[in-house]
């Protein structure tokens, strides 16, 4: 009798046309999602070595990563040296090939990772590829997509097809419910927390449980995108009703008798019941509080009422010589509380906590409030669909009047693109690393979920949400 199999074992076995040997195998490429960072490079590889797309109807482009997020920016207009003039390849070799473009300007522009599952470019059992290591984030619909580089990249556009290592399958269980006031971006942080930034190393992680069938896709992408903070190079929830119920009708969907198909295929995709998977772990959900880091790490995390380490308690030299260097970075005090600590900035955007559902739940807590006196309050919206939708339900007008700025969408701002604005400022984000220099020269980066920034903005210190009212 045939034993069962994981989702990923279902999606990759589908995909494989050669095994290469050595746990290496060829397989077929779906989507191959570029931006102007690492796609315009990939194309002036391609374009190097005399060759040309092999199918270009399957290639998407989109401007994100080093465009200005300003209101009123222009379309090529960048903080980066060379960033105008990669905006600018990627739309004349976008044009060239004939890819599916969402330029500056497009209601369909936006973050790479925001972008691909709001217009189903990314669906369930479908491989996807992007030069962005959170190209994980999609895993959240279902697919089987993760970052590559852009030698890589040109080999995707010569050939639709990639060679890879097949990893050990984990599956990570949040059991139970979720306490109020705890997020998706908490449930995350936690998890890195407790198992380690390298604790998936080698897998391809499934999230399941309770917690997870109770999330909304968009809290199921924020999962995924931190996966590759895990250190998993794949990280996808399997599709079940919600995630049918998300893509239906939209843009790039399959439509009539092809949707009836698909929907069919997509049901077959979740994990056996007796399918067996090389690790587990089990998290409970009772134990979770909002999280927000203190390091430079995304494992350097604690509770909101928790208290930032002391490394003269630790015994383990490396481990202690790693959080005195973080320590050291982040200008903290050991032992004190996270909450409390004075910020500079609150930043809500980025690939991870941008979506509509974010700027929501944040809305929720602004609305009727100031941001607190002296605090720089920002809002990227994940994409321009979300940013019109935002308008449409005044949330814009919620944001402008507690006193955050509105941009337009971008990555910048979330990596440091040379736009030096959050030098040497205490930054409480929304975004997914908190690596020193992440959004600029010695800015200090404080990762936490939607709620807690926008709580954190008005009381001008690292706050707990659950002592705000929402509005």
């Amino acid at each position: 009798m045939a034993k069962g199999r994981t989702f990923f074992e279902k999606v990759w076995d589908d995909h494989v046309i050669a095994d290469l040997g050595e746990n290496t195998f060829l397989l077929q490429i779906d989507r191959l999602f570029l931006h102007e960072m690492s796609g315009s490079v990939a194309m002036r590889q391609l374009e190097a070595s005399g060759r040309r797309p092999a199918s270009p109807s399957q290639v998407f482009t989109v401007i994100d990563h080093v465009i200005d997020s300003a209101p009123g920016r222009g379309p090529s207009d960048s903080h980066l040296p060379a960033g105008t003039e990669m905006i600018k390849a990627a739309r004349r070799g976008s044009h060239e090939y004939g890819f599916t473009f969402f330029d500056v300007g497009d209601r369909r522009q936006g973050i790479v990772h925001v972008v691909s599952p709001e217009l189903a470019i990314a669906l369930p059992g479908l491989t996807l590829v992007c030069g962005d290591s959170h190209t994980c984030t999609v895993g959240g619909v279902g697919a089987l997509a993760w970052g590559i580089g852009s030698t890589e990249g040109e080999h995707v556009l010569a050939t639709q097809t990639l060679a890879q290592v097949k990893p050990k399958t984990m599956r990570i269980n949040f059991n139970g419910k979720l306490p109020p006031n705890v997020y998706a971006k908490d449930m995350i942080l936690h998890l890195i927390g407790e198992i380690g930034a390298n604790g998936g190393i080698g897998y391809a992680v499934e999230f399941a449980g309770e917690a997870i069938r109770d999330l909304p896709v968009e809290g199921r992408l924020t999962i995924c995108n931190m996966a590759i903070e895990f250190s998993a190079k794949y990280g996808f929830v399997p599709p079940d009703d919600v995630t049918i119920d998300f893509l239906k009708d939209r843009e790039f969907a399959p439509k009539g008798a092809a949707w009836d198909e698909a929907e069919a295929y997509w049901r077959t995709l979740p994990s056996d019941l007796d399918a067996v998977f090389d690790r587990e772990v089990d998290i409970d959900c009772s134990r979770i509080r909002p999280q927000v880091t203190w390091g430079t790490s995304p494992q350097q995390v604690v509770s909101i009422d928790g208290r930032i380490p002391d490394p003269s308690g630790i015994e383990d030299p490396g481990t202690r010589k790693l959080v005195e260097s973080a320590l050291q970075y982040v200008q903290l005090t050991p032992g004190s509380p996270i909450k409390g600590v004075r910020i500079d900035t609150a930043y809500i955007g980025s690939c991870t906590n941008a979506r509509l559902s974010d700027l929501r739940i944040a809305a929720a807590i602004l609305k009727g409030r100031k941001v607190a006196t002296g605090i720089e309050a920002i809002c990227v919206p994940g994409s321009t669909s979300v940013r019109a939708q935002a308008e449409a339900e005044g949330l814009d007008t919620i944001f402008r009047e507690a006193g955050f700025e509105w941009h337009e969408s971008g990555c910048a701002m979330c990596g440091h693109m040379g736009n030096d604005r959050l030098l040497d400022r205490r930054v409480i984000s929304t975004t997914n690393r908190n690596f020193e220099g992440r959004q600029g020269p010695r800015t200090r980066t404080h990762l936490a979920s939607p709620a807690t920034v926008a709580a954190s903005a008005l009381m001008g210190v690292i706050a707990d949400v659950s002592t705000i009212e929402k509005g």
